[in-house]
């Protein structure tokens, strides 16, 4: 270790035995004050999951003509053209090159199933802000980006009721590691 990097460690471990010291000494009921109290209805609309045999999905429809145009003006940014990457991961391709010494995990060629994708737009997509998409436009992404990967039809709506029934490339591709 270097005398300039052991110099930076003692400030930055006191710094964090301060810190831990003062939070330590609040009352339990106080707290930093930071951010806004949630009521029932807001923590209900962040409260959702989606499994992948589709409990959880809402109402609502989308296809991949729709989804074009969210994709164009939500995703293009960091996601590229046709979803082949720019700042950001790339969405399609990849197929064939899991078992290869450079796989290229992609929805089309990594992803299980087709309602994670949803799932993971509806929690975490676009950034910055995550949760303004509607379940419509959510739904219609997803079937673009399944539509780039060559998995549905570009005029193949994707509702509750279909999303699940998508069959995914990588489908069987993941194994219980726990059989008995």
């Amino acid at each position: 270790m270097s005398m300039s990097s052991s110099v930076l460690k003692k400030p930055l471990i006191l710094a964090m035995a301060a810190g831990l010291a003062c939070s330590a000494a609040l009352p339990a009921d106080e707290s930093p004050h930071l951010g806004q109290p949630l009521d029932e209805a807001a923590a209900a609309a962040l409260d959702f999951t989606v499994l992948p045999n589709g409990d959880g999905l809402p109402a609502g429809a989308g296809t991949a003509l729709e989804g074009e145009a969210v994709y164009r003006q939500h995703c293009i940014a960091c996601h590229g053209e046709g979803g082949n990457g720019a700042v950001n991961e790339a969405l399609v391709g990849g197929q064939g090159t899991l078992a290869t010494q450079q796989p290229e995990k992609t929805v089309g060629s990594y992803w299980p199933y087709a309602t994670t994708i949803f799932d993971y737009v509806r929690k975490a997509m676009p950034l910055p802000a995550p949760g303004t998409l509607s379940d419509d436009e959510i739904y219609a992404l997803t079937a673009y980006i399944l539509y780039l990967n060559d998995i549905i039809d570009e005029r193949e709506a994707m509702t509750a009721k279909t999303l699940p029934g998508v069959k995914m490339p990588n489908r069987n591709g993941f194994v219980w590691a726990y059989s008995p």
